[in-house]
């Protein structure tokens, strides 16, 4: 069967969703999205210039391929949030954004009240609203009751590479939201990818990690190949841990 997901109205077979700052080239860029075999491509509106968008990186992607993703990135309070992202929207004529609203500029950890607020208002302004948040379970819930169309809870910090810090608090947002749960940040390398996925995520999104790698391309495609194996591993159910050894090879019946 095939395995979806929606974002909204939107429907998506990828689960992994990357950006596009920090490659060496925009060649790279557009041999790693295309390895990455992603359909949601994340876009700084503050890197673009919006009046001639073609003539920046934009101009290497293909927009037929990939539905375009804005972030607020770089947002420090709820109205230069809001204001970013109706911007974005006459811009690229989509409702969807990316919200960050970013609390402290040493630690990039997100502002929850500014970004709890500017939800609200973009929500009623008719944006698919996709929110960077802390691995906080309380948030989670107020932003899906605010209405917001996902939740992002970062795994570590923005760019750190660390992998997930705290898989318990991911598990627990799983439990407290019914929309889609997408780890954002702090992913650094295939396995972190992987794990993200065997908890029960719905997607990742990544940028640091493969932009910052040695080979962008490959690890685009070890990227995607790790959110799948975890997808898949997940759907199958794994064995419970056991304190001690269990033969792979039952005794009972054998012939003495």
């Amino acid at each position: 069967m095939k395995d979806t997901f929606k974002i909204g109205k939107r429907e998506f077979t990828s689960r992994l969703m990357v950006g596009t700052g920090k490659y060496p080239t925009p060649e790279v860029m557009k041999e790693a999205l295309k390895e990455s075999g992603a359909q949601i491509v994340t876009v700084a509106v503050r890197r673009v210039n919006l009046k001639r968008p073609e003539e920046s990186f934009l101009g290497h992607i293909d927009t037929s391929l990939f539905t375009i993703l804005p972030n607020t990135a770089g947002c420090y309070t709820a109205d230069d949030a809001v204001r970013t992202a109706r911007l974005a929207r006459e811009a690229f004529s989509t409702d969807l954004i990316k919200l960050e609203v970013i609390g402290d500029e040493k630690t990039l950890f997100p502002d929850n009240e500014a970004l709890l607020s500017s939800a609200k208002i973009l929500v009623k302004e008719g944006f698919c609203v996709m929110p960077y948040t802390n691995d906080d379970p309380i948030m989670a819930r107020k932003l899906e009751d605010a209405g917001c169309a996902a939740v992002m809870p970062l795994a570590a910090p923005i760019g750190s590479g660390l992998g997930i810090r705290n898989p318990y608090n991911i598990r627990i947002i799983l439990e407290t939201v019914k929309v889609p749960v997408i780890v954002d940040a702090g992913v650094g390398t295939a396995s972190d990818a992987a794990v993200a996925m065997e908890l029960g995520c719905d997607g990742v999104l990544m940028n640091t990690g493969i932009a910052g790698a040695k080979d962008p391309v490959r690890m685009a495609r070890a990227m995607k190949l790790a959110v799948e194996a975890g997808r898949l591993a997940y759907l199958a159910g794994r064995i419970p841990r056991k304190l001690y050894a269990a033969a792979s090879s039952p005794i009972d019946g054998m012939i003495g």
